[in-house]
């Protein structure tokens, strides 16, 4: 009778202990466990503090060639911009939209160079509009001329000459916080003839043909905003930091310049064009940089150039070109994820119309299948919280007022050669205030479109370029 009672509870017991081994082994492998597919925020982290808050050990910049990257409306930022100047939240969403559409319209039209330059071009506007930039979010500082004058420049992956306003202005400049660069006081300043290679190649740079006044060369350049810069082509000495110095460093030196550039000094085009800064510093640099976004505008990241022993914790996925878009750096992302489930989409609609990373558009542009089915998903896990109002181009809002901590599923992107890139959770959110919380990405018009991965999902990755392999690599943690 005994043995009768005993088998069945020496079998239940079995059976409960290869149960909790399961339970144990999903846990450990991480598989389906709500916890480890979302993100647990602290509400109150979600706006940006008034104070500046570096990192205590400041990552990247123990480094030769390396600058601070800044929020340029951020408490680290020394433009010291008026409350009533900062752009509002529909401001910036709105120049982003134009940003974007300017993109679209490049690729999408391939309209080649136009000659818009006359003999006076140092005072007259190009008609056309040649290139995409709007004013970025991202500035570093680095020094031009003998002796060295220090500008705070907007860095640019979608942008290929570097600029800066230059006395005299010929017609008007901008408001600027670093004193305007003064050509006649720099022992190293030298125009660029109208006959040179280098004043030819501003045709594919900036999309508008050279022009020509008194044998010096005349760039012009018009950004999607209208904002526009136009003056003499140059070369200079370029300082990036005590230790690295470039003579003969091309760039364009604004007499006429009007936009929305904040009080910078002007931009640093980190493009694949010849004249780009990378392309330009090849010999040393070979191509190569990388950059941090801070999580906040109250922290700061980094922007170093040159290969000097990354991490073995990027991960490498392949850049290509977009046909009538070759200063950008096209990507392949072939799927997306959200709280640890593949998104049903076709990496064939994820292709359609290409895709490139962008350090100066602010939401990331999908096509609006895609944006339909991630948004779908989303919202299905964050079916807990109260939707709010949309904000702009942002449609998916919520009401976090009577939370002190809110979980929000995690986002993955999907590259080319089995790379998978979690998005920060602060790339995920776009907060204008507690009451109104939205999912940072936004759909195309057009599937047909071109993909663009924006500044906030890159985040707190270190973004590594390598122009020579024809490489994009990402390290989490690259900042915070």
């Amino acid at each position: 009778m005994g043995a009768i009672t005993i088998l069945p509870t020496f079998l239940s017991a079995n059976k409960l202990l290869v149960f909790v081994y399961l339970i144990v082994l999903s846990l450990k492998e991480g598989y389906a466990t709500a916890e480890a597919e979302s993100h647990t925020i602290h509400v109150a982290s979600l706006l940006p503090s008034s104070v500046c808050t570096p990192p205590a050990t400041a990552k990247g910049l123990d480094k030769k060639s390396s600058l601070q990257v800044i929020h340029k409306h951020g408490p680290c930022s020394q433009l010291h911009e008026e409350k009533a100047n900062i752009p509002t939240h529909a401001q910036i969403l709105h120049l982003d939209e134009v940003r974007v559409k300017s993109i679209h319209s490049k690729l999408a039209k391939n309209l080649g160079s136009v000659n818009v330059m006359k003999k006076d071009a140092a005072a007259n506007l190009p008609a056309k509009d040649g290139s995409v930039v709007g004013s970025g979010n991202y500035i570093v500082t680095m020094g031009l001329g003998t002796p060295k004058k220090d500008l705070t420049l907007i860095f640019d992956t979608g942008s290929d000459i570097t600029w800066t306003q230059c006395q005299p202005c010929l017609r008007s400049c901008y408001k600027q916080q670093d004193p305007i660069f003064s050509p006649s006081s720099s022992s190293t300043y030298s125009n660029v003839s109208c006959s040179s290679a280098a004043c030819t190649s501003l045709n594919s740079a900036t999309g508008n043909s050279p022009g020509c006044s008194s044998s010096t060369c005349v760039y012009g350049i018009q950004y999607g905003d209208s904002s526009f810069s136009i003056g003499f082509f140059a070369k200079e000495k370029l300082t990036l930091t005590s230790n690295t110095v470039f003579d003969n460093f091309l760039f364009g030196c604004g007499q006429n310049n009007q936009g929305l550039f904040g009080r910078t000094a002007g931009l640093l085009g980190l493009g694949r064009n010849k004249l780009s800064f990378p392309s330009q510093t090849a010999i040393k640099f070979k191509k190569i940089f990388s950059y941090c976004l801070p999580s906040s505008p109250s922290s700061t990241g980094f922007l170093k150039f040159g290969n000097d022993g990354h991490s073995k914790s990027v991960k490498f996925t392949t850049l290509s070109t977009i046909p009538g878009g070759e200063s950008f750096y096209g990507i392949t992302i072939i799927a997306m994820s959200v709280g640890g489930k593949k998104l049903s989409i076709s990496p064939s609609v994820l292709a359609a119309g290409g895709a490139i990373i962008d350090s100066g558009t602010v939401i990331t542009r999908l096509p609006p299948t895609t944006y339909s089915t991630l948004r779908s998903a989303f919202r299905k896990q964050m079916n807990q919280y109260p939707m709010a109002k949309p904000l702009s181009i942002l449609d998916t809002c919520y009401d976090f007022n009577k939370y002190s901590t809110v979980s929000i599923p995690k986002i993955s992107l999907f590259f080319e050669k089995g790379v998978e890139v979690p998005i920060d959770a602060s790339g995920i959110l776009y907060a204008t205030s507690i009451s109104q919380v939205c999912l940072a990405f936004a759909g195309n018009s057009n599937d047909l479109d071109v993909l663009i991965l924006g500044n906030t999902q890159q985040k707190t990755l270190e973004v590594v370029y390598d122009g020579t392999r024809q490489m994009l690599g990402f390290r989490t943690g690259g900042c915070t």
